[in-house]
């Protein structure tokens, strides 16, 4: 199946276009470079553009007879969304309409789109579940969340398969070293406890050090980017093959606290991690745990790379390899 990948040159993107290869389909890339890395395009085309090109969108469909689409392309900074949501309204949510209206013009009707468990905002119960309440509280969130919408109205209006896949922290890098984590900035857990380790940035802040958890830390799921990969392709061949839309969570189902992954990161490196305690950050919950249980009943997926210490080692060694190396 040719499949066309929007952000498919940035950190989950391109871990799904090597996944998507290994399975026997042609990722065809469409990023605009804003956040990604065309070094980590290795596994199919790439055309570099935007989603506000309905033309260029309308003509990578036709032109690589594509079968269907997995949308990542988006941005993606909680705080920024706050500072900025216009940004986010129409990246998002606009972008997306062009690309859904762009499938319709080409006979395209599956997609399968990266969410996130921001659209559930506060938790009330734990572990979340597919029927836990969507109420985000931020406009990221909310614009994920309206595409999650859009998807449902134009399925049953217009007979698009979809799936959202509702990730939860996306974390580690390819086993193999060929692609990894390159944000700029960087706000991922693992990535700046490394970099504290390091000795790339002076400390570590926690942000939060008095939340009701077992070390007054908080709590989040961590799941293997090479996991949610690979969960992009069976959703794919289970929309294909069962003719069905569906939203699942995606995550592991264990929480892990700020405080174990910088013992896990000091383990992996045997390095000081140096920490420096600071203030909560406003809506930060102290817990999100996914239950991953419809992921494996109706996608048949179930997260292999379960322990933390291996996920850190992933990160580890793509943090500290030969920086001419490729970068995703």
């Amino acid at each position: 199946m040719k499949v066309l990948v929007t952000g498919g040159a940035g950190y989950i993107g391109s871990h799904t276009c090597k996944a998507l290869h290994r399975a026997g389909h042609v990722p065809v890339v469409l990023d605009n470079l804003s956040t990604g890395h065309q070094s980590a395009v290795r596994w199919g085309p790439f055309v570099e553009g935007d989603l506000a090109d309905t033309a260029l969108i309308r003509n990578t469909l036709v032109e690589f007879e594509v079968e269907a689409v997995i949308h990542f392309a988006a941005s993606a900074y909680v705080g920024e969304s706050v500072e900025d949501p216009r940004k986010y309204f129409r990246n998002n949510v606009v972008n997306t309409l062009n690309l859904l209206d762009a499938m319709l013009d080409e006979g395209v009707r599956r997609v399968v789109f990266s969410s996130t468990c921001a659209t559930y905002g506060i938790p009330e119960t734990l572990p979340l579940t597919e029927t836990h309440p969507q109420r985000p509280i931020n406009p990221y969130g909310e614009s994920k969340l309206v595409v999650e919408r859009v998807l449902g109205a134009y399925g049953h209006a217009y007979g698009h398969q979809w799936m959202a896949l509702r990730y939860f922290n996306a974390a580690g890098a390819d086993p193999e070293g060929e692609i990894g984590e390159n944000h700029d900035p960087e706000t991922h857990l693992i990535p700046l406890i490394i970099d504290a380790a390091l000795g790339v940035r002076p400390a570590f802040t926690i942000h939060g050090t008095d939340y009701e958890t077992a070390d007054g830390t908080a709590v989040r799921d961590l799941i293997h980017v090479s996991d949610l990969a690979d969960a992009h392709v069976l959703a794919l061949e289970v929309m294909c093959r069962l003719d069905t839309s569906l939203a699942v969570n995606l995550g592991t189902g264990v929480g892990h606290s700020v405080r174990e992954v910088i013992a896990a990161v000091e383990a992996v490196s045997g390095r000081c991690v140096p920490v420096h305690a600071g203030e909560r950050r406003a809506g930060d919950p102290a817990m999100l745990v996914a239950d991953p249980a419809l992921a494996k009943e109706r996608l048949g997926w179930w997260p292999q790379y379960t322990a933390l210490p291996e996920i850190v080692a992933t990160a580890w060694a793509w943090r500290t390899r030969d920086r001419s190396e490729p970068q995703g």
